[in-house]
């Protein structure tokens, strides 16, 4: 019976019920993951969870669905200067830069910008680079210290090297296209996130 009160007024809360509630995702938001982020500053306005030692520029220019945490791993460089649309369940393992932009070469002050997608459950190897305009279709595997700068929109297959190249196909009959039904966009439930995305993220993406 006390139990039952205590659990009552634990749901009251908000900060204790959302690492409670936060058990049932398949992307499980660490304690101190949302200290160092959201108390101590380190990317601070970034609305899914990113390891203290990773940097995300230009979040409004990111887009995220169910599952996905780009620099959740260690030492990962996403770079929003122009576009990044990321699918569902993607791995991104620690090292990995997501690159939207290069400087121009004859005015270096000046960026051309491009627009990177990746697909639902690509899996990205450690140190992999992603270079601006890139398009990812589902089921990628980037080997590690591979440089992508070339698409594989068809999806389904492995990559690596540098550059990036097709090394295996992987069975479309075999892949399991696994989700959660309680699954957050970032720090926030399916339907907060587009109340969020109209009012902060770049109008371009929907």
């Amino acid at each position: 019976m006390i139990k039952d009160k205590i659990k009552k007024i634990i749901a009251f809360i908000p900060m204790v019920n959302f690492f409670i509630s936060n058990n049932n995702s398949f992307r499980t938001i660490q304690f101190k993951t949302w200290f160092f982020q959201k108390i101590l500053g380190f990317n601070r306005r970034v609305y899914w969870p990113v390891h203290f030692t990773s940097k995300v520029g230009g979040y409004r220019n990111v887009l995220i669905d169910k599952g996905t945490t780009p620099g959740a791993s260690p030492g990962c460089y996403i770079q929003g200067i122009g576009k990044i649309k990321f699918g569902k369940y993607i791995f991104i393992a620690p090292n990995v830069g997501i690159i939207t932009a290069n400087h121009d070469v004859y005015d270096l002050r000046e960026h051309k910008k491009s627009f990177i997608e990746i697909g639902d459950y690509c899996w990205i190897g450690m140190n992999a680079v992603i270079l601006p305009g890139v398009k990812l279709g589902p089921h990628v595997v980037v080997g590690a210290n591979s440089v992508v700068k070339e698409s594989f929109k068809e999806g389904f297959c492995v990559i690596a090297g540098n550059p990036a190249k097709k090394i295996k196909d992987i069975d479309r009959s075999k892949v399991i296209n696994f989700d959660y039904s309680e699954e957050r966009i970032g720090y926030m439930s399916v339907e907060k996130f587009e109340k969020f995305k109209r009012k902060h993220l770049n109008k371009d993406f929907f």
